[in-house]
């Protein structure tokens, strides 16, 4: 098939190159990102290929329909940024990558875990200016501490097993309980309960209707003095302005953010020469006990190589005419 990429980077076009040797399609690479501005870039491409913040909602998706654009292929896991009933009604077939390396982003989750508690960031600036004091890098020991996990699918079961391994008592919450995990310890309770026990919460959930804002004043005011907060999924689950009264008062002791919430128009480019505009994300920058990072928790080897790979294929499945393996359906969003 032909195929627009949009928002690509070097990764991306050098992972893909490979990944398209043995597929055979024929890919344009765009810098830039989809909306209904750039729609027309379509023109002429029979599939396009986008990532998280790339916006096809139901204006985008008409105009793709309009340019006789058949699939719409997701490089990532989620797909709270494409209108699907809009597409479905169209006819354009709408697919994802539902797991590339589960084990990138739940490391990921967990070295920030350990920076933020240890202060490796802070430590490391000091040391580079001479300043060898300790004073302000007092952390805790994690073994013997309540992690809370929210969302126990592949990357929520991976980190689950990884602080398993710390000695901690592990609490979860998830719509579909993994019976694996709650045979070898893992406590499955309502949200209440495991934001009121939980040192540690680590979000590892999809952005839906119900998980919008889940990390808000109320559930903060809920959680222990002094809670950490970790969120690699996506950056609405959290209440920026919520989070940052939190960390003001006191109440949140560190937070960890992979995604941020109006990340569209900051993550994944160079902007060091820029005035950074968002007063928030800058707010958030002055605290020192948070820690950022530009939505790297996948970006590992092993998952952009598959990525391209599952994305390919499922490219390939829709232009042979088959059922694809990993179709976004209506019905999906309904459930989730």
């Amino acid at each position: 098939m032909r195929i627009a990429c949009f928002s690509t980077k070097n990764w991306v076009r050098e992972s893909f190159e490979r990944a398209n040797e043995g597929a055979g399609h024929e890919i344009t690479y765009l810098e830039a990102s989809l909306d209904e501005t750039t729609v027309s870039l379509s023109e002429g491409h029979e599939a396009i290929c986008v990532f998280v913040n790339d916006v096809v909602d139901a204006k985008v998706v008409q105009g793709l329909a309009d340019r006789e654009v058949r699939c719409v292929a997701l490089r990532c896991a989620g797909f709270n940024n494409v209108d699907i009933q809009r597409a479905h009604e169209l006819g354009i077939t709408v697919v994802r990558v539902p797991a590339y390396s589960p084990h990138a982003v739940a490391e990921h989750a967990l070295g920030m875990m350990l920076a933020l508690n240890r202060r490796y960031h802070r430590a490391f600036n000091r040391i580079r200016e001479q300043n060898f004091s300790l004073e302000g890098l007092l952390g805790f020991d994690v073994h013997g501490k309540t992690v809370g996990v929210i969302g126990t699918g592949k990357i929520g079961r991976v980190f689950c097993e990884l602080v398993r391994g710390f000695g901690c008592r592990i609490l979860a919450h998830d719509k579909y309980p993994d019976e694996e995990l709650r045979d070898a310890g893992v406590e499955y309770v309502e949200l209440e309960p495991l934001y009121q026990a939980s040192d540690i919460i680590s979000l590892h959930c999809p952005l839906t209707h119900e998980t919008y804002h889940m990390i808000d004043e109320n559930a903060i005011r809920t959680t222990k003095e002094g809670v950490m907060i970790l969120n690699t999924s996506r950056g609405a689950l959290v209440d920026t302005g919520a989070v940052i009264d939190g960390l003001k008062s006191g109440h949140i002791g560190y937070l960890g953010l992979d995604v941020y919430e109006e990340e569209g128009d900051l993550f994944f480019e160079d902007l060091s020469d820029q005035v950074i505009q968002d007063d928030t994300f800058v707010r958030l920058q002055t605290f020192p006990n948070v820690l950022i990072t530009a939505h790297q928790a996948f970006f590992t080897r092993e998952a952009i190589n598959s990525i391209a790979e599952v994305t390919l294929g499922n490219i390939s499945e829709v232009a042979a005419g088959e059922e694809p393996s990993n179709l976004v359906s209506p019905d999906m969003v309904a459930s989730s």
